[in-house]
């Protein structure tokens, strides 16, 4: 399962906040172009709940929901974030290990 280094889980938890009111939100990971699978982007978004078929990431914070066509992809990864000067957000696939 995609595990989340603390800085990602701090930044994860503080834009869900920012963004929703539901004890629920969390940030839901699937793939950006479904026209095209075989195409490893991925696309992130806040919502209010998971998919019925979501994987769930438990962290301290807000929770992260990963799309089940895409779980396999990620299963063996780590999510990190940054936060450049601007205020700008950005997350980062690294391998587990």
């Amino acid at each position: 399962m995609l595990a989340l280094t603390d800085q990602a889980a701090s930044i994860v938890t503080a834009i869900v906040t920012n963004q929703a009111e539901e004890e629920t939100a969390g940030l839901r990971i699937m793939q950006a172009d479904s026209t095209h699978p075989e195409d490893a982007a991925f696309g992130l978004q806040i919502v209010p709940a998971p998919e019925s078929t979501d994987g769930v990431v438990d962290t301290e914070g807000s929770p992260v929901y990963v799309d089940e066509a895409i779980a396999d992809a990620l299963d063996s990864k780590v999510l990190d974030a940054a936060v450049d000067e601007q205020g700008g957000v950005s997350f980062q696939l690294l391998e587990q290990g």
